[in-house]
């Protein structure tokens, strides 16, 4: 086997270009998915050596009759192509979800028309898919249509769409003639295509070899059954699907991939099996295709010797076909398959149905022509003659053709191609996770699983996975297992929450090749949520401890794990734990980060004792310190919790303390230390993703290695009282590692008591805030900026501790009338402002009187403040694949202007807004040049628009920089759906689907989010 790299010439997908660069419908950088890299598909090879066994070495012989495409063309080679180029056309298309061996994406690629009549038009099996496609090719005038999967072949890189002719009115539409006879070595060709995402490049070079392995792509799809053809043409991503042509225009083969390394080698499928689908399909005729789930491969007859070929054998092979150095040998064999315990890895095929054979053709052929019969195969095994009789297969059969959508995930049968490339039997081997999103979000992968059980049930197949998951409730916890293609030894264990609720529909597709459509139809309806019941537990306890009543602390403590269905304002996972703090376990509240609870369009489950699991509802969120308060239901919890005892007076820098927190493995621990440092802070915002940062933070450091491995717990006193939290704090996303930064810090209790003594009475806060955010002023620089001496005197006086004031960094985007950036501040209300705590005095006034200094000048003036409930988002539309809001607060803390009510926070992969451009960070401004300012205008004018047709969107950027983009609608596979706050409600939230202008109550599909951890630029996925 050889290590090589390969690529698949994939087409460039949106590109890597920077975020904010982007205008005139440019398209933006989406997160690629799979094996795909920068649109290109970029893996190891097993077959592509360099120095190797000569199967496409860079130094290889064969790669010296290779000439470049810098020589100038005949005026033969000319006419040839100006005929050859009316027939090739340029397609764009979206796979819409991820299915089998792809992800979802929207990318570029070539095709050609193989039937003018008819409309088909060939191109490669990983453009087409083996899951749901969306797309229309451009032809050379540039006329456009729809087009539509009628065939992807089960193994062969190839497929056919199908186009109407008639839609193409302004040139006469021709097709190339498929000849697979006339490639030969040493002819000259002609790459025609859409390479490096242009319109047309005409690539030349000369077939080399004929009996080159089919290529090795890695864990995606990759053919295999089947020799390629060598040539040097240097072809690049957007290439796929392409035309090889000779000099009298035929077509003798199909662009496919190439070498990754740098050298000019690429792989060309040959056309026999294509024509012969061609045909089946112009005569109505099933593409018939067998299988005895083998792989072979080519090996010359020297490794044919070294394995056990007779030189008998070898002489009636070379007697027979003078012109072949290689033979067919056995390399997978699956398990449990036709060719199980018959056929062994390195048995050499002499022999079918009597006949002499070496070349793929045909044996395909064969094969083809026997799907449910039996063939007769000679091999020879160590130097043995060994006979066996095979019953031949329907490889369609194991080609799933369908999929299942539950509870934010996605789910098929296991296909000949995984199971092949990881040699895994497809008896039954458990139901494959193709979308490992939503409940069914396991560490490591979003694919690759294979579900073995599911709450104690065997799920072996797709029909007995409906079964089960249709009788399990909403909200139920079960026990799953599952296992990785990667590492079939290992049996997980993992305990799922099922969501029923958020996805609510199971909902069943099924490819339909007359309408190149999926049908969906819905399965089952949920089954209610089970009644809660009460548990008993009870607190760990750290006997060696050196202080008891500190310590007893790990019973005001619960495990906070909060699952969000959609990502919206920015925040960058689907799934957070961390550890909350219990203030009133009379009431059921408890405290936690907004790191770990973003927003309230989620679920959350507290487990108290490790052991107690039970649901939690928001109460409030505060707009800046970066905390949440929840409740719970007490009666479910019979454990002895206790209320969090909360410091009233600050603690001090330097005084003695002891830190109790928990590490990444969930345990509590803890240090004696002292505090080191109180200082006002300032989080880094996200540039690229604007997302919720506490801001006007006094921080408390602490001299323990421990603060900085965890991320929740207390500053405790000897006593139990609590005179901070530890929390985690979510920052900036850094541009060489494109992670996102967490920051561990205290926060003074005192602050917390006003607003805990509120949602203790039952009330809700609604504060009043400025909607700034400042940094300090030392007096050096106050002094310098016009403070005058008797203010610096009163600051030295009143704050012995901080001779600081705080000045306006930054105005939250429509904020008018009030303070200025570049101001300090130095009274609110008649309150010198030294510390961050004494901005506390905004909180319950609508209008604070301050005086300020600003250019040197000492003013008064009315500063209005903004209530909290404006700046929480509680509407969200999913429109073509877009995730649409009002700014977030994060959003107005960073921009200088907000250009409309109408903010893109996601996207989902394989989407329209994928497939156009329209990117996090963008606004949208009007809808075919009428106004949209908001989200009901905007549903207004996008309910006008027919679907699967063209609109126009005035955007503008998050540099400002405006652009229009065209975009088609699709509400087959991404129905309009609005989700809005109702509080009546159990989630909290209610959903409504519109369809072709008309609303469907309640049916709307809540998209898993598709795109793991990290991928802060907002990608999402939805199902089906």
């Amino acid at each position: 086997m050889d290590h090589s790299t390969a690529k698949r010439k994939a087409p460039p997908s949106a590109s890597d270009r920077p975020l904010k660069q982007v205008r005139s419908g440019e398209l933006l950088p989406p997160v690629t998915a799979g094996s795909y890299t920068n649109g290109i598909a970029v893996d190891v090879s097993a077959n592509d050596t360099p120095n190797g066994d000569g199967y496409g070495s860079p130094m290889s012989e064969d790669d010296g009759d290779l000439i470049t495409a810098t020589a100038a063309d005949s005026a033969e080679w000319q006419a040839t192509i100006e005929k050859v180029i009316k027939n090739v056309v340029s397609i764009h298309f979206c796979q819409t979800c991820s299915f089998d061996t792809d992800q979802a994406l929207s990318s570029e690629a070539t095709g050609f028309v193989v039937d003018a009549e008819k409309g088909y038009i060939l191109t490669n099996r990983h453009v087409v898919g083996a899951g749901p496609f969306w797309g229309y090719c451009i032809f050379d005038n540039h006329e456009e249509c729809d087009v539509y999967p009628v065939y992807r072949d089960p193994v062969h890189d190839f497929g056919i769409l199908r186009f109407d002719p008639k839609a193409i009115k302004y040139m006469p539409v021709a097709h190339l003639e498929l000849r697979p006879d006339l490639a030969k070595v040493g002819s000259e060709i002609r790459v025609v295509g859409n390479d490096a995402g242009e319109k047309l490049s005409v690539l030349s070079g000369v077939i080399s070899r004929l009996d080159r392995n089919a290529p090795e792509y890695g864990e995606g799809y990759s053919d295999f059954n089947t020799n390629y053809i060598q040539a040097a043409a240097a072809a690049s991503g957007g290439s796929s699907g392409s035309p090889v042509v000779n000099i009298d225009g035929f077509a003798v083969a199909l662009q496919a991939g190439g070498r990754a390394d740098g050298a000019a080698t690429d792989y060309f499928l040959p056309l026999d099996r294509p024509l012969r689908a061609l045909q089946c399909i112009r005569e109505g005729r099933p593409v018939d295709r067998g299988t005895m789930q083998t792989q072979w491969i080519l090996k010359a007859f020297d490794e044919c010797r070294r394995l056990g070929l007779s030189p008998e054998w070898e002489a009636k092979v070379r007697e027979k076909f003078p012109k072949e150095n290689s033979m067919l040998v056995a390399e997978v064999i699956l398990p449990d398959g036709p060719g199980h315990k018959k056929l062994e890895e390195g048995d050499v095929l002499i022999k079918v149905n009597g006949e002499l054979l070496t070349q793929f053709i045909r044996l395909d052929s064969i094969l083809d022509s026997s799907v449910g019969g039996k063939v007769s195969l000679l091999v020879q095994r160590g130097g043995q003659d060994v006979q066996v009789e095979l019953t031949v297969g329907d490889l369609h059969a194991i080609t799933p053709d369908r999929f299942v959508s539950v509870a934010g995930a996605a789910f098929h049968d296991l296909s000949y191609q995984q199971a092949r490339f990881y040699a895994v039997t497809l008896k039954n081997p458990g139901v494959y996770c193709c979308e490992a999103t939503g409940s069914f979000r396991f560490d490591g992968s979003e694919y690759g699983w294979l579900i073995q059980t599911i709450d104690n049930k065997p799920t072996p197949d797709l029909e007995t996975f409906i079964e089960v998951m249709g009788g399990i409730a909403d909200r139920s916890r079960v026990v799953v297992t599952y296992k990785h293609l990667r590492d079939m030894h290992t049996l997980n264990t993992s305990i799922l929450l099922v969501d029923r609720h958020w996805s609510k529909t199971m909902r069943m597709a099924v490819r339909n090749d007359k309408s190149g459509l999926w049908d969906f139809t819905t399965l089952a309806e949920p089954l209610p949520p089970l009644a809660p019941v009460p548990r008993k537990a009870n607190f760990v306890k750290m006997e060696g401890a050196a202080h008891p009543q500190a310590v007893d602390i790990v019973r005001s403590f619960v495990r906070v794990g909060a699952n969000m269905p959609l990502r919206i304002d920015g925040f960058p996972r689907s799934r957070k734990t961390g550890f909350g703090l219990v203030i009133d376990a009379e009431q059921g509240l408890v405290i936690v980060s907004r790191a770990i609870v973003p927003y309230d369009l989620c679920d959350i489950s507290l487990t108290f004792a490790d052991s107690i699991i039970v649901d939690g509802k928001i109460v409030f969120m505060h707009p800046l310190q970066n905390y949440v308060i929840i409740k719970y239901d007490v009666s479910l919890v019979k454990a002895p919790v206790k209320s969090a005892k909360l410091a009233t007076t600050p603690i001090k820098q330097g005084e003695s303390t002891i830190f109790f927190g928990f590490n990444q493995n969930y345990r509590p621990v803890v240090a004696k230390t002292a505090v080191t440092d109180i200082t006002t802070v300032a989080i880094p915002a996200s540039a690229s993703t604007p997302r919720y940062r506490a801001v006007n933070l006094d921080a408390i450091t602490v001299d323990t290695s421990l603060s900085g491995q965890c991320g929740s717990g207390v500053l405790v006193a000897e006593d139990g009282t609590v005179q901070a939290l530890w929390l985690t704090y979510l920052g900036e996303r850094t541009g060489h590692t494109n992670k996102d930064v967490e920051y561990h810090l205290g926060l003074a209790t005192p602050a917390l008591l006003p607003i805990i003594e509120e949602v203790k009475s039952g009330r809700v806060p609604n504060l009043q805030i400025l909607n700034l955010e400042t940094q300090t002023v030392q007096m050096s620089q106050a002094r310098i900026m016009g403070v005058a001496e008797s203010w610096i005197e009163r600051v030295e006086s009143e704050d012995p501790e901080r001779h600081q004031l705080f000045m306006v960094r930054k105005v939250d985007a429509g904020n008018t009338g009030g303070l200025a950036e570049g101001d300090v501040i130095l009274t609110l209300n008649d309150r010198l402002i030294t510390r961050v705590a004494d901005l506390d005095v905004m909180y319950n006034n609508a209008v604070l009187r301050a005086v300020v200094v600003r250019k040197q000048q000492e003013i008064s003036l009315d500063v209005p403040t903004v209530p909290t409930s404006e700046l929480e988002t509680d509407r969200i539309v999913v429109f073509c694949g877009a995730v649409l809001h009002r700014p977030h607060h994060a959003v107005r803390q960073q921009i200088s202007k907000v250009h409309s009510d109408i903010y893109v926070s996601a996207r989902m992969r394989g989407s329209p807004a994928y497939a156009y451009g329209l990117a996090p960070t963008n606004f949208i401004l009007a809808v075919n040049a009428v106004p949209t300012p908001d989200l009901e205008s905007f549903i207004r004018e996008t309910s006008k628009i027919p679907d699967n047709t063209y609109f126009r969107l005035k955007v503008m950027t998050f540099d400002n920089v405006p652009w229009v983009a065209t975009m088609k609608k699709n509400e087959h596979y991404f129905p309009t759906v609005e989700f809005a706050k109702d509080p009546s409600l159990r989630e909290g939230w209610k959903r409504v689907t519109y369809e072709d202008g008309a609303v469907r109550k309640g049916e709307g599909e809540m998209a898993p989010e598709g795109a793991e951890e990290g991928g802060g630029d907002g990608e999402v996925q939805i199902e089906g």
